[in-house]
């Protein structure tokens, strides 16, 4: 596997911000480069591996088998099922008025959590736990 050649400043060096954004935005660069090259040949094998599952599916189920051990390997059949919803207000009224919370998943809409703390700061849910930290984004200078 090929990899950059980078000459990163030793730890004992004072910083140069300049250089380093420069390093920063070339690594970036061609991590999008590598990522968007192989998407392609990504999604032609992803979809030779989607007709070999559709394929062997057939043959689990022509064979009503919920495995076929091969040489190769074991194939295994599972029934996977997925439960949305197209009206949240019903699914919110149902979740309520059956005391259901845990047909949720345990998440917090981060978005939705700061805004209403920033609204009523007064109320914090009891083991509530929060995490704040500086991250950096670097923007590349438009050189037009």
């Amino acid at each position: 596997m090929e990899q950059m050649q980078l000459d990163l400043p030793e730890d004992n060096n004072p910083v140069n911000v300049e250089e380093l954004v420069s390093i920063y935005v070339k690594i970036r660069d061609v991590i999008r480069d590598k990522e968007e090259r192989h998407k392609e040949e990504i999604a032609v094998i992803q979809e030779q591996l989607d007709a070999i599952s559709s394929k062997l599916l057939d043959v689990c189920n022509k064979q009503n088998a919920d495995s076929v051990r091969t040489v190769s390997g074991t194939v295994s059949r599972r029934v996977q099922s997925r439960y949305w919803t197209g009206d949240w207000e019903s699914m919110h009224n149902f979740i309520v008025e059956h005391n259901v919370p845990f047909l949720l998943e345990k998440r917090i809409h981060n978005g939705n959590m700061k805004e209403f703390l920033a609204d009523n700061p007064d109320l914090l849910p009891m083991g509530m736990q929060m995490e704040s930290k500086y991250v950096i984004q670097v923007r590349r200078t438009n050189n037009k």
